[in-house]
């Protein structure tokens, strides 16, 4: 059986004090690194989709991970990723999915946004902005 609790529970105790989520690629290496690392848009992502999948839109934890989505998006709507969040293989190379900063992101804020509203009783109604 899968324990979505451990698995929420781990999500939730690696969120980084910035409200985002990231992982070095040096966690291939050293196993006590997983889990930690410079917050990046499709990293936190994940921990949001994981979060929500498990318990919901509403906690501290999802409001930060979207905060912190929110926050670090740009004008254009897009956001940056210097970061290596793929991987090739381990310890030979590494990947850059340069849509992964754009397209988990909006994942992780429509589900937020469906839920939400689907808890909220508001799934479907129109609004302004």
């Amino acid at each position: 059986m899968i324990d979505v609790r451990r698995a929420f529970d781990w999500l939730t105790a690696h969120q980084n004090t910035d409200g985002g989520w990231g992982e070095t690629i040096a966690s291939y290496d050293d196993e006590s690194l997983a889990g930690k690392g410079e917050s990046t848009a499709s990293q936190t992502a994940w921990g949001l989709l994981g979060l929500l999948a498990a318990d919901g839109p509403h906690g501290r934890a999802v409001e930060r991970g979207i905060d912190w989505l929110v926050r670090h998006q740009g004008p254009d709507g897009t956001w940056e990723e210097r970061l290596f969040t793929g991987t090739g293989f381990p310890r030979h190379f590494y990947l850059r999915y340069h849509l992964y900063r754009h397209y988990f992101p909006l994942m992780a804020l429509g589900q937020y946004r469906s839920r939400h509203d689907a808890a909220a009783g508001t799934a479907g109604v129109e609004r302004e902005g």
